[in-house]
């Protein structure tokens, strides 16, 4: 994201939203998608549901970062004019900032030419270019004798950061029941400390709980990764314990 948004912390920040809100609100007011991973399903289930879900979104963001990178290197090699047809001209003077989707969450938008006689063609097969082309967003911004300028949008950085919230109250909870067994008798709650306050808190949970687990300071092995997700099983404690990190803006400006 941060390639496509020329490295603008400001405009990745104002990206980086979870079904229309910023990261740190979803998560706060994070209640399970009954709809999407239905509790009724076995855990392996619903971890399967999700590793596809978030593998297929990982390999569309690579084949657009790849097509983007591809598409940004031969325009600084290429001298545009301002005439010719829209394959080869400039869009400096077409194209408006109006024409984009701006303000929303990862929306990539697209600009293609159509030949004149495959607009029909064009309306009826757009939304089933690619899985994640946002439904009646194709636009015709601009058309000469030949050829007209479409404008198609797709997303999808908020469905990738809800799965892996999901991800994490699903590790939470099977973490729980492994630890301490049935029937569930245990409450998962979100802490949000400062870096000054980290180590206190660390010092306050651990005499509170301490008594549940005497081998605390070892280390145990993640059982389940994704793809995609960096979910590797983080310091051990006698309550459970995984991090969510909602600074994503890890890139110099």
């Amino acid at each position: 994201m941060a390639d496509v948004l020329e490295d603008s912390r400001d405009k990745v920040q104002e990206n980086l939203l979870a079904n229309g809100v910023d990261l740190v609100t979803y998560i706060t007011r994070f209640q399970w998608d009954m709809a999407k991973y239905p509790i009724k399903q076995s855990l392996k289930n619903i971890s399967e549901i999700i590793s596809k879900q978030v593998t297929q979104i990982d390999n569309d963001l690579k084949t657009r970062a790849s097509a983007y990178n591809n598409l940004k290197g031969n325009l600084q090699n290429l001298e545009r004019k301002n005439a010719g047809s829209l394959l080869t001209r400039s869009l400096a003077d077409i194209v408006k900032k109006d024409d984009f989707v701006l303000d929303s969450e990862y929306l990539i938008t697209l600009l293609v030419v159509v030949p004149k006689t495959g607009y029909s063609d064009w309306q009826k097969a757009y939304e089933t270019l690619a899985e994640m082309v946002v439904p009646r967003s194709s636009h015709l911004l601009f058309e000469d004798s030949d050829s007209g300028l479409f404008m198609m949008a797709l997303l999808n950085f908020s469905e990738a950061f809800i799965a892996w919230i999901h991800i994490k109250a699903l590790r939470v909870f099977v973490e729980s029941v492994l630890r301490y067994g049935l029937p569930v008798n245990f409450q998962a709650m979100l802490l949000q400390p400062t870096k000054k306050t980290m180590k206190k808190l660390r010092e306050v949970l651990n005499d509170l709980y301490k008594h549940l687990d005497s081998s605390a300071a070892a280390i145990i092995d993640s059982a389940m990764d994704i793809p995609g997700l960096n979910l590797s099983q983080q310091e051990y404690y006698p309550y459970v314990y995984y991090k969510i990190d909602c600074n994503l803006l890890d890139f110099k400006v």
